[in-house]
């Protein structure tokens, strides 16, 4: 097999954990974040709300990752300004009246999905010897 062929398998294979990873990290994060605020057993709870106040969270996760990964492989980490610019925008009305801490949840979770996702790309380009 080709040096070529292994780096786009190991690209393609990151890429895909980027995009695999961040969504049930997050949620491990909402987990402890909301386990070590209140020390209740509404856990389970705050995280099944949140995913009712911000719908499609799942899915925007999913594509902001795949964006993050590809703009960071690419070379373009500029990029990653303008999903979070987009990201935000796009939640802003959901956001600005809502005092149940979406605001907060949704930095966290955007925090995390975007560093998952640039941790994999990281590891992607020091595979393929992008990194020095």
């Amino acid at each position: 097999m080709s040096e070529s062929v292994v780096d786009f398998v190991a690209i393609a294979a990151l890429g895909l954990a980027a995009i695999g990873i961040g969504g049930p990290l997050t949620v491990g994060v909402f987990r402890f974040v909301d386990r070590a605020g209140d020390g209740g057993d509404t856990e389970v709870d705050s995280v099944e709300a949140a995913g009712q106040l911000l719908r499609g969270g799942a899915w925007i996760g999913c594509l902001e990752r795949a964006a993050a990964f590809a703009t960071v492989v690419a070379g373009w980490p500029e990029g990653l300004a303008l999903i979070i610019a987009v990201k935000g925008l796009g939640r802003y009305s959901e956001l600005r009246h809502v005092d149940t801490g979406a605001a907060e949840r949704f930095i966290i979770g955007t925090l995390v999905s975007m560093l998952s996702a640039c941790a994999c790309a990281g590891l992607a380009l020091t595979f393929v010897g992008g990194l020095s």
